[in-house]
């Protein structure tokens, strides 16, 4: 956003120097010719500058820069009788009028300065023949100045419609992109609900009648047994938020901090001491920012749970200005210093922060345990899936 503001801004100050750069030319064309023709007076020259340096503001006045040349350029005629060559600034005035679309401005000034210019042939050189081909030689140059503005114009009309073209087009696929993805990632829960979830059921199942079994017979239980009823009643939970994020992204993918209370309610459930606080102005947020938001906080608690034996939690979320920080501290096993490897949850979280504009520190704290801080900008228009 500001790398496009300041390519405006410059484009803006080269184009308002090209202007004024055509202003002077113009004026020095006109001078020259004015000394060739004749030895202009003080008055002379003043009115050919001020006529000829008002194109400097011409993109930004068209109107009034086309009434001061007008009104200069026709005084000059009418002072020193000069050639036609007197008309350019009022040429390009018009064309500069057309172009800004105030084409009866345009036609107006065209006409005035012409009548100007008539009178002063009629005057000065009295063979009808010779007015009327000078005056119809200028009519045809303001013609030939009102039609290039126009298609100057419209041209700039054609390009600006392009690139919204572009820009829309840009869109509609960035927007089946995510629908496609969207798809893919409902199509992926499908798959892993139908082949996995079954298998893992009958696993459980049968290692669950083994234990049974064995316990009634009054046996020992085989530790292997017990491993594997553990660890595929912990494979069936982690399949079930698998599957449950998959399919929240795809439904309901305004969701976010909104459901703060459910994650905590289920965190609590499953043994945490989970405290949560919120400070500033809590306000709905963008959707990308609100949906990150909360799955670092779903995945902190997932550690705590997996990592930090269910330790005590605390949960912080702060509604800044510009920024949404969220904090999760727990006081689990891990001590400052001690070498923590990214996984597939800490790195996840990086990603989505990342791709918000944002930070992320995940570290052991120095009091013991574990801490999760991120900064959300609440500027950011970009999305995470």
């Amino acid at each position: 956003m500001t790398g496009d503001t300041g390519k405006a801004g410059d484009s803006g100050r080269r184009g308002r120097l090209l202007d004024a750069v055509l202003a002077v030319a113009i004026g020095a064309a006109v001078t020259v010719a004015a000394q060739v023709a004749s030895e202009p007076g003080a008055l002379d020259l003043v009115l050919v500058a001020t006529g000829s340096l008002a194109l400097a503001a011409h993109r930004r006045a068209p109107r009034t820069v086309l009434a001061v040349t007008t009104l200069a350029l026709s005084g000059y005629v009418l002072h020193a009788h000069p050639g036609t060559w007197a008309a350019f600034p009022v040429l390009v005035a018009v064309h500069a009028a057309a172009r800004s679309g105030h084409r009866a401005w345009g036609v107006a000034a065209g006409a005035f300065f012409l009548v100007g210019y008539f009178t002063v042939l009629m005057t000065a050189a009295p063979a009808a023949e010779s007015v009327v081909e000078r005056t119809l030689l200028l009519l045809g140059w303001f013609l030939c100045a009102g039609v290039t503005g126009l298609i100057d114009k419209n041209w700039q009309a054609y390009l600006r419609q392009t690139e919204q073209r572009a820009l829309d087009a840009e869109r509609t696929r960035e927007e089946a992109a995510l629908r496609r993805a969207g798809e893919e990632r409902l199509r992926i829960a499908r798959e892993l609900h139908d082949s996995l979830t079954h298998s893992i059921s009958i696993v459980k199942l049968q290692a669950g009648v083994a234990v049974h079994l064995a316990r009634k017979r009054g046996t020992e239980v085989e530790p292997a047994l017990l491993a594997i009823q553990e660890a595929s009643g912990e494979a069936m939970r982690e399949l079930r938020a698998t599957l449950e994020v998959l399919r929240t992204d795809v439904v309901e993918p305004g969701t976010g901090l909104d459901r703060i209370g459910e994650l905590a309610e289920r965190a609590r459930s499953a043994g945490i001491a989970l405290a949560v606080t919120v400070s500033g102005d809590e306000r709905p947020l963008p959707a990308a920012v609100d949906r990150a938001a909360y799955r670092i906080v779903q995945e902190a608690l997932t550690n705590v749970a997996r990592h930090a034996d269910r330790a005590p939690t605390t949960v912080r979320l702060a509604y800044g200005r510009s920024a949404l920080t969220v904090r999760v501290d727990d006081h689990g096993p891990c001590a400052a210093g001690d070498t923590v490897t990214a996984g597939t949850g800490l790195t996840g979280m990086r990603e989505r922060v990342t791709a918000l504009g944002g930070t992320l520190a995940a570290a052991p704290r120095r009091a013991g345990g574990f801490s999760v801080h991120a900064e959300l900008p609440l500027g950011t228009a970009g999305s995470t899936g």
